[in-house]
């Protein structure tokens, strides 16, 4: 009687976490990703992969699509994401890629799909109900031929193709006639990388460019107050600092000019790193967005995750996406924003490299991986089987609102190749003052759906210690995290402001400087501010466990200024005065 009493009780708690809705999210974005369909790109093992995402906000919905996925997501609120499986591709049409680097846009009560080819034998998909699987061919062969495409549907109802992925040729653009699809007159060669002048368009992890001219893809055009903001994704998408840059212009189709602050989007630390080939999009608040591929790369270089983030445009004009504590939970839209307030929600990560206790542990994946905030490690149990646990000591006692779970892909089974729809995983999490006294936090034992990066916010915060999260079913693969990550407050003081901190510019090549200050006791790691002026700190670093930074990502002709902050499990630390470096 005790344990259908104890059971029922979960299933009721497990169906009030279904039934709430979600006010914060958090970067990787939980999705039910697809494994890689090409088996010589998993033969490390079989993993997880997409990239190149696009989100288009249709009839009030969005609709989020990318790459080898066999379907796309529609969601209300960009929480709960619905997938629909669709296979877009004919059967002439011989390719692996069902879509990669997919295109989709809107003109009047209709949306458009086609995804990158080098041929001109893919069809233009269209469709009045996308929440469902209803498409209709618009085109059955697109003489466009585009690879990593993007349209843009202007307000003067002219149609716009870019497209282009290559460390060789730039990116174009085309105009489509919207009534046949095809292209109308010469395409335009619009953009190249300049990687002698914009250190971040270099290639490799820490843009060291010394074996690969770096690659330019995934161009996107957004418009915004009359300007043409062409976004591009560099140098390659394997690397921590693959980011989106923009260029302006007053024409659809050029001649566009370097943005100053570039690249606009960001993200070379932290949990989740990267940030590039996206695309730009408004809520239903008018508020901007980023979403792009975020780096996982340890069984392929082509093993991504998608990561969003707020974006908006300064007094100026200027583009820029906001990427600090961009892996920590930011809030949701629920009406129109300042875009040049950040949605960070304060919330800080209370276990890093915390004690860290197991049931069990494979051969090289040690249980503080899970803990080490990268995501390229992760701790491996010794099994797939109910009972495996692993758990996260905070310290001390401290305020809880959410929880994070990022699953890892070990020993896969071979069969996953492509997109499944009957995985899932079951789970408890459990906390206690004392790690020995335990009640149950989270009741996942009865979830049916495949939650990759499952993320769960509280209703109510929870003083407590201890963190439990006990498997009960695997979707794939052996029982393995690559992020235990709990967020919150603790009951500390907040580090204080960074002393010594200095930025030494290379005097024969500006695009490279070494930064370095005084280790700040108590501090967990530090957020490195940068831009174009002293109000335009657009970019962050977020560095952890270190007092200095090699940064090769600057403009050689571009005056930049500085400033830093420490951060910990209690908070933000003061940021320092701005650093002018010519």
């Amino acid at each position: 009687m005790k344990k259908f009493f104890f059971s029922f009780i979960c299933c009721i708690l497990w169906a009030n976490w279904s039934l709430a809705q979600s006010k914060t999210y958090c970067n990787p974005i939980n999705l039910d990703y697809g494994f890689t369909p090409i088996p010589n790109f998993s033969e490390a093992g079989r993993h997880r992969a997409t990239a190149d995402p696009l989100i288009v906000n249709f009839k009030g919905k969005y609709f989020l699509f990318s790459t080898n996925q066999w379907g796309y997501w529609w969601s209300d609120d960009l929480s709960k994401w619905n997938f629909v499986s669709r296979k877009f591709l004919l059967p002439h049409n011989k390719v692996y890629d069902e879509l990669c680097a997919p295109a989709a846009w809107v003109m009047g009560d209709t949306l458009y799909v086609i995804g990158s080819t080098h041929t001109k034998e893919f069809a233009i998909w269209k469709s009045t109900n996308p929440t469902v699987d209803d498409w209709k061919i618009a085109v059955p062969a697109f003489e466009g031929a585009a690879w990593d495409p993007a349209f843009l549907y202007d307000d003067d109802k002219r149609l716009y193709l870019y497209y282009g992925s290559s460390n060789t040729y730039p990116l174009y653009g085309w105009e489509i006639n919207p009534k046949t699809l095809q292209p109308i007159g010469e395409r335009k060669e619009l953009v190249r990388l300049h990687d002698d002048q914009h250190g971040w368009e270099r290639f490799g992890d820490y843009n060291d460019n010394i074996f690969l001219k770096p690659f330019i893809e995934g161009a996107w055009v957004d418009k915004h107050n009359g300007k043409y903001y062409f976004q591009y994704g560099a140098p390659g998408t394997e690397f921590n600092g693959y980011a989106d840059g923009v260029y302006v212009s007053d024409n659809p189709l050029g001649p566009f000019t370097y943005q100053k602050h570039n690249p606009f989007c960001y993200k070379p630390g932290g949990f989740i790193r990267g940030a590039g080939h996206g695309g730009c999009f408004k809520d239903n608040f008018e508020n901007w967005w980023h979403i792009t591929t975020g780096v996982v790369t340890v069984k392929n270089n082509f093993e991504r995750r998608l990561v969003l983030f707020p974006t908006g445009f300064d007094k100026e004009g200027i583009m820029y996406s906001n990427t600090t504590f961009g892996d920590y939970p930011h809030t949701l839209p629920n009406g129109k924003a300042d875009h040049l307030k950040s949605r960070f929600t304060g919330w800080m990560l209370l276990n890093y490299n915390k004690p860290v206790q197991v049931s069990s542990s494979l051969s090289g994946f040690a249980a503080n991986y899970a803990v080490d905030e990268d995501i390229k490690t992760y701790w491996s149990a010794a099994t797939t089987n109910k009972g495996e646990w692993i758990q996260s000591d905070l310290g001390a006692i401290s305020t809880v609102n959410a929880i994070q779970i990022n699953y890892a892909d070990q020993d896969v089974d071979s069969m996953y190749l492509g997109k499944f729809t009957n995985i899932y995983h079951q789970y408890r999490l459990w906390h206690s003052l004392d790690g020995k006294k335990w009640q149950i936090l989270v009741d996942k034992s009865q979830n049916r759906t495949d939650v990759p990066h499952d993320y769960v916010e509280l209703p109510k915060p929870v003083e407590t210690r201890f963190i439990k999260l006990e498997n009960i079913h695997m979707a794939t693969g052996k029982f393995a995290i690559s992020g235990l990550r709990v967020f919150g407050k603790g009951k500390g003081n907040v580090p204080k402001s960074v002393k010594g901190f200095i930025v030494l510019r290379q005097e024969d090549d500006k695009r490279n400087a070494w930064l370095k200050w005084y280790p700040e006791s108590g501090a967990q790691g530090y957020n490195i501010h940068f831009g174009i002026a002293p109000d335009k700190l657009y970019s962050s670093i977020m560095v952890y466990g270190k007092n200095e930074h090699y940064l090769k990502a600057m403009d050689k002709n571009t005056t930049y200024y500085f400033s830093i902050e420490p951060f910990n499990e209690n908070g933000v630390g003061q940021r320092t005065e701005v650093i002018k470096v010519e």
